[in-house]
């Protein structure tokens, strides 16, 4: 199993980029960096502003692989507004699979749904020219399967087989 680390989670209670990107960057108070970030299992991450929220219950959780950001662009979940921050693997490879991260409480199951696409707030955010840099890179959309723990530290990652898969096939 691949051992990862997790940079930084983030768990955010309110939709912080609201009006327009050209208006400026809105305050991002840092108290929405955590070490510990508590997962449910079809309703996401305690606290955060997607949680148990019906039009995102499939995309409740956001992953983001630190290696995709270019220089001079800072690992800042402040910033992307991705929930988890890694380092170590490539989570835009991995939409269509379920994957897991264990940082010592047992594994965390998520489907990895869909690329979270870079949008044009990334500009005011990272700086000019992030969201093109982040084209196929932004991160990635989860269904947490399991409930579970994730801290900041180090994490196992892994790719479960398709749970219908026949022995041997």
């Amino acid at each position: 199993m691949p051992h990862v680390e997790i940079l930084q989670l983030l768990v955010s209670p309110v939709h912080r980029l609201a009006g327009r990107p050209g208006d400026g960057l809105p305050e991002l108070p840092p108290g929405e960096q955590v070490t510990r970030a508590e997962v449910r299992a079809g309703l996401g991450i305690v606290g955060d502003r997607y949680f148990n929220r019906p039009a995102h219950r499939n995309a409740s959780i956001t992953l983001m692989a630190a290696e995709r950001l270019p220089e001079p662009y800072p690992a800042d979940l402040l910033r992307t507004r991705r929930n988890v921050l890694l380092r170590g693997v490539d989570i835009d490879a991995c939409v269509g699979a379920t994957v897991f991260l264990d940082s010592g409480f047992g594994p965390v199951e998520l489907e990895v749904r869909s690329a979270a696409r870079p949008c044009a707030w990334l500009d005011t955010t990272l700086g000019p020219g992030a969201r093109r840099a982040l084209r196929g890179g932004g991160g990635v959309r989860c269904r947490p399967l399991t409930d579970g723990v994730l801290t900041v530290g180090p994490a196992v990652f892994g790719i479960r087989e398709p749970r219908d898969a026949a022995p041997g096939a």
